[in-house]
C-alpha cells in the first residue's frame, strides 16, 4: 500500500496557514501546520513522507534559510515557496537553490492544489525508489539471487541500482548462463516502472514473419496485442537480440524512434552472441545498436569470480539436498581447487547442473565432484582454466567455504564450530571477520 503523503505548511500568519491547510484538506491531503521554520525542522527527516509549503518572509529563520536546511536534510524533498509580489527575485533564487516551485500572493487555491499534486507524485516516486533500493541492497527479493562477494559482483549490483533509476534503454551482454535475464528482472524491479508491465520476448527460434507479427502486429489469431503495445509504459525485454534480421531491426528502430524517448516503453536488449571474435555491435545495425546501448551492462563470466564459485556451489548443493531429502555432499580441498580452476563455459547455469548431479550421486553413495568436472571436458581429466591462480587464493576460498558450511550446519553455534574445526575462539573470530561472515547470518 502506498504511503499517505503529508503536506507541512509553514507560515507565521495563523490565518494564512489555516486557510491553506483547510483548502488542501478539502482536496484530500493530510496536512500539518507550523508557526515557524524552526518548529517544522524538528519533524523533518530524509524520509519525510510528504512535501513542504512555506512562506518566504518570516521572523527568525526565513524561507530561504529554511530551504537550505531542508536541502541539507534531503535534496529531493519538494518545497513550494509562497512569496509576495516584491519577493519574486528571491523566489527565483529559491528555485535555483532547489525549490520545487513558487506561488505569488494572492494565488488561486486550485493552482495550489495542482502544484501540491505534482509535488506529492514526485515525492512518492522518490520514496518508492528508495525503498526498492533498500530492499534490494539488504539482500531481499531479486537481488538475493545475484550472489557474490567478488568486487565485480558488487559493482554489478551497484550498476543495477543506478541504471534502474535511469530511463534509457539498456543493452545486457555476457556469456551464456551468466544471468542476463535475471539482471533484466532486477533492472525493472528497481525502476520507477516496477509496478508496470514486464514482458519477455525471445527474438530467436521463429520465422521473420512471425517475429514481425508478434512484435509489431496486427494481432494474431489469438487476438493478443503485439508485444510493443502490450509492454506500453513498462519494460520490454528482447532476448537474443542478435537473432533479428536486418529487416526486423529496421522496423524496431522505427518503432523506438516513434516513441521519442524511453519514458513510454523501456527496452532491455539481451545479446547472447557466442560467435568467436564478434560482439553485439558487429551484428546489429549501428543506429539500432547505439539506441539500445545508451546504457550497457556486461556480466562477468563465472571463471573470473574467484571464491564466488564455491559460495554459489555450496548454495545450490544445499538447495538440491533439501529438495531431494538428503545430506549435502562434502567438498574436499582438492575438489574446491578443481571447482575454482574449471573454465565453466556454461557459467552459473552449468554450475547449477553440476551441483544437482553432485547431490544425486552423493545420495546414491558413489561418484565425486572431480568425476563430474571430468565429464565436462573432452579428455579423461578435469578441465582447468589456462589462467593459474596463487595457492593462497585456493586456500582462502576453501577455508571460507568450510567455515561457512560448518556455521550453517550448526545454525550459528560458535562452540560447535570451534569443536568441529578445532579452532580457538579468537582464531575463528578473526577468520570470520576476514571473510565477511557474521554469526547473525546463521541463527535460525
Amino acid at each position: 500500500m502506498a504511503q499517505a503523503m503529508k503536506i507541512a505548511i509553514i507560515d507565521d500568519e495563523q490565518d494564512m496557514r489555516q486557510s491553506i491547510s483547510q483548502w488542501l484538506a478539502l482536496s484530500g491531503f493530510e496536512t500539518e501546520t507550523f508557526a515557524s521554520a524552526g518548529d517544522a525542522l524538528k519533524g523533518l527527516s530524509a524520509d519525510y513522507p510528504g512535501i513542504i509549503v512555506t512562506d518566504i518572509k518570516m521572523p527568525g529563520m526565513d524561507g530561504m534559510q529554511f530551504l537550505r536546511k531542508v536541502k541539507g536534510i534531503d535534496s529531493n524533498l519538494p518545497v513550494i515557496m509562497i512569496t509576495g509580489h516584491g519577493d519574486v527575485p528571491m523566489a527565483v533564487e529559491a528555485m535555483r537553490i532547489g525549490a520545487f516551485d513558487f506561488l505569488e500572493k494572492p494565488f488561486n487555491p486550485d493552482t495550489m492544489t495542482d502544484l501540491a499534486k505534482k509535488a506529492t507524485r514526485a515525492r512518492r516516486l522518490v520514496l518508492d525508489n528508495r525503498q526498492l533500493r533498500r530492499e534490494l541492497s539488504s539482500g531481499s527479493s531479486i537481488m538475493e539471487k545475484l550472489v557474490g562477494a567478488n568486487g565485480v559482483m558488487e559493482r554489478l549490483r551497484e550498476d543495477i541500482l543506478d541504471l534502474g533509476q535511469a530511463d534509457g534503454h539498456v543493452l545486457i551482454e555476457g556469456e551464456t548462463g551468466t544471468g542476463k535475464t535475471l539482471v533484466a528482472h532486477a533492472l525493472h524491479a528497481v525502476s520507477a516502472r516496477a509496478r508496470k508491465k514486464f514482458i519477455l520476448f525471445s527474438c530467436a527460434g521463429e520465422e521473420e514473419e512471425t517475429i514481425m507479427r508478434r512484435l509489431f502486429g496486427p494481432a494474431g489469431e489469438e487476438d493478443r496485442l503485439p508485444v510493443l503495445e502490450a509492454a506500453r509504459g513498462g519494460t520490454l525485454v528482447l532476448e537474443d537480440i542478435e537473432a533479428l534480421s536486418h529487416q526486423v531491426q529496421s522496423r524496431l528502430l522505427k518503432a523506438i524512434n516513434a516513441q521519442g524517448d524511453p519514458s513510454e516503453t523501456r527496452i532491455i536488449a539481451i545479446c547472447n552472441l557466442q560467435e568467436q571474435g564478434k560482439t553485439c555491435e558487429d551484428v546489429l545495425r549501428p543506429d539500432l545498436y547505439y539506441r539500445l546501448a545508451s546504457l550497457r551492462i556486461e556480466l562477468p563470466p563465472l571463471r573470473t569470480r574467484g571464491e564466488d564459485i564455491l559460495t554459489l556451489f555450496t548454495r545450490y548443493v544445499d538447495q538440491f539436498a533439501e529438495e531431494y531429502g538428503c545430506d549435502s555432499p562434502s567438498v574436499t580441498a582438492q575438489e574446491a581447487a578443481q571447482l575454482l580452476q574449471a573454465p565453466w563455459p556454461g557459467n552459473v547455469r552449468q554450475l547449477i547442473n553440476v551441483a544437482e548431479r553432485a547431490v544425486l550421486q552423493s545420495r546414491r553413495g558413489n561418484g565425486t565432484i572431480a568425476s563430474l568436472l571430468m565429464a565436462e571436458g573432452d579428455d579423461d581429466r578435469p578441465v582447468m582454466t589456462t589462467e593459474g591462480k596463487p595457492l593462497k587464493e585456493y586456500v582462502e576460498a576453501f577455508e571460507r567455504m568450510l567455515i561457512d558450511n560448518t556455521m550453517r550446519r550448526h545454525r550459528g553455534s560458535i562452540a560447535s564450530v570451534m569443536e568441529e574445526l578445532c579452532l580457538p575462539r579468537r582464531t575463528l573470530n578473526e577468520k570470520m571477520a576476514k571473510y565477511g561472515l557474521t554469526r547473525a547470518d546463521y541463527i535460525g
